[in-house]
């Protein structure tokens, strides 16, 4: 995809009298992405503006303030000193995170449609869906559900004509060229191709999100046997994520 002509002049927009919102781009754009994330990490980490929050999507940041301490104005003026990087992974080291996954039979059952409207086999759908790491762009829709982009386009698929009115919790899915992973139980109309142990959103953690916007996620094709043993080790609070941490 090309990269948009506001990648590098960013649009600054008001959103209320505590919230700004920085857009980089007209299109998803993985450069104009990894732009935001890189504003976030440098207004976060700015002392002297009171920051309360940055909630990042796919092209745009919303910068929330405290308006009694800051001005619109001077958050503007700070974004705008942040250093500017050259584009899609420019730079970037960003943190990696396995995801177990038990793909197709009851952990999937759309793959059979994935691999039809691909013309491969469905192993060859779990090889191309797990050989690359895929990036959060965002996280929306629900807590913890991970946008995920950078999937192999071979096999994107539409989502259901008939969505499901539930889908457990850990569900992993295509829409498109997305994929995705359902943090709870809940409805969905994306190809269900494998589900994950793992919990992505724990509400009582410290850190309640397991993936967060930036990301990049590599799934991990587990069997059934791994899938139980794993699952058995999450409910224990004994299993520990494979996570890189970005340097």
């Amino acid at each position: 995809m090309s990269v948009s002509v506001y990648l590098n002049e960013p649009k600054y927009l008001n959103a209320g009298e505590s919230c700004l919102v920085v857009e980089f781009a007209d299109e998803i754009d993985r450069g104009a992405n990894d732009a935001v994330m890189n504003l976030k990490k440098y207004l976060m980490s700015r002392k002297d503006i009171p920051i309360v929050e940055c909630l990042p999507t796919y092209r745009s940041l919303a910068v929330y303030f405290d308006p009694t301490a800051v001005s619109a104005e001077e958050v503007i003026a700070a974004a705008k000193s942040a250093p500017r990087g050259g584009g899609e992974n420019d730079g970037a080291a960003n943190t990696e995170i396995e995801i177990p996954v038990c793909y197709g039979g009851e952990y999937g059952p759309d793959i059979a449609n994935v691999a039809r409207h691909a013309g491969i086999s469905e192993e060859e759908v779990i090889r191309r869906h797990s050989a690359v790491s895929c990036h959060c762009y965002m996280i929306g829709f629900m807590p913890g559900f991970a946008y995920l982009g950078g999937m192999d386009e071979s096999i994107a698929a539409p989502r259901l004509a008939n969505p499901r009115t539930v889908i457990k919790g850990g569900g992993v899915g295509i829409a498109g060229k997305q994929t995705g992973i359902y943090p709870i139980d809940s409805p969905g109309g994306w190809q269900l191709i494998g589900r994950t142990p793992l919990r992505l959103f724990t509400p009582e953690a410290s850190r309640p999100t397991l993936i967060e916007a930036g990301y990049e996620v590599r799934f991990v094709p587990v069997d059934e046997d791994q899938y139980k043993k794993i699952e058995a080790e999450v409910a224990a609070g004994l299993y520990v994520p494979v996570i890189t941490e970005a340097k």
